[in-house]
């Protein structure tokens, strides 16, 4: 989606707000005990309160209407038995539309306290975002969100997912701009323009590479094994650099 009037982004900010909402309001419910399941009826409940819809529910028949991915699993876990417990790392990924508009974030949220390992896992995760975030812009290339994300992640000793890229959304789940990397890439000429939307959301690891599919044929693993970290937001390009839409006004 390219934004060129002020109401497509009010109702941009909109959907940000909602789904920024219900991702920290079910974070902060989350405890030891909880099944993922019952932490995604928060999620859910929150969603259909504000008059929002799962986007990945709603666009791919996701069986939730959140996807919560708990230590292992790095990306689109299926809320279900598995019970949340100290010590964990739980991935919280909202995305929704409302009015027509979609938005899109995640966080990894400990629960309670990790090993100091993951903790600068998790904090370097949102740092790599940040970097990333600060590479959007008008007429800036694509490919420098990943290359700096990319920097950062070497210099640090770390490793990126290399089949997980943020992607262009706004008027649905998943939209052009496609498979935007946030590792270093070369040959990709594409250039950001003046309202482009877009996800921006490395996936941050100890040593895995790729995302590999279990056997429920939704969620993701690290292959080879690894902790991953992924944080997300939507993005709006202007001339003077990125707007977040997802922010829990």
């Amino acid at each position: 989606m390219t934004i060129t009037q002020q109401d497509e982004l009010d109702g941009l900010k909109a959907i940000g707000g909602i789904v920024a909402r219900t991702m920290h309001a079910m974070a902060r419910a989350m405890e030891p005990g909880m099944t993922t399941r019952e932490l995604d009826g928060i999620g859910r409940q929150l969603l259909e309160r504000e008059g929002a819809v799962s986007a990945p529910e709603a666009t791919y028949g996701f069986p939730g209407a959140t996807c919560i991915s708990v230590n292992d699993e790095i990306a689109h876990g299926i809320p279900g038995d598995r019970i949340i417990r100290e010590g964990d790392l739980v991935n919280i990924d909202v995305s929704a539309s409302r009015d027509g508009y979609f938005a899109d974030t995640g966080a990894t949220f400990r629960m309670g306290r990790v090993a100091p390992a993951l903790d600068r896992l998790c904090r370097d995760g949102q740092r790599a975002m940040r970097i990333g975030i600060a590479e959007v812009g008008h007429d800036r290339p694509l490919a420098g969100i990943g290359g700096a994300i990319g920097r950062f992640a070497s210099r640090h000793g770390y490793t990126l997912i290399r089949n997980l890229a943020s992607h262009g959304i706004g008027r649905a789940l998943h939209e052009e701009p496609q498979q935007v990397a946030t590792w270093r890439t070369r040959g990709d000429k594409r250039r950001m323009h003046k309202g482009l939307v877009l996800t921006v959301e490395p996936f941050l690891s100890t040593g895995g590479i790729w995302a590999t599919e279990g056997d429920d044929d939704w969620t993701l693993f690290s292959q080879p094994p690894a902790p991953v970290v992924q944080y997300e937001h939507t993005v709006v390009a202007t001339e003077r650099g990125a707007i977040i839409v997802t922010l829990p006004q």
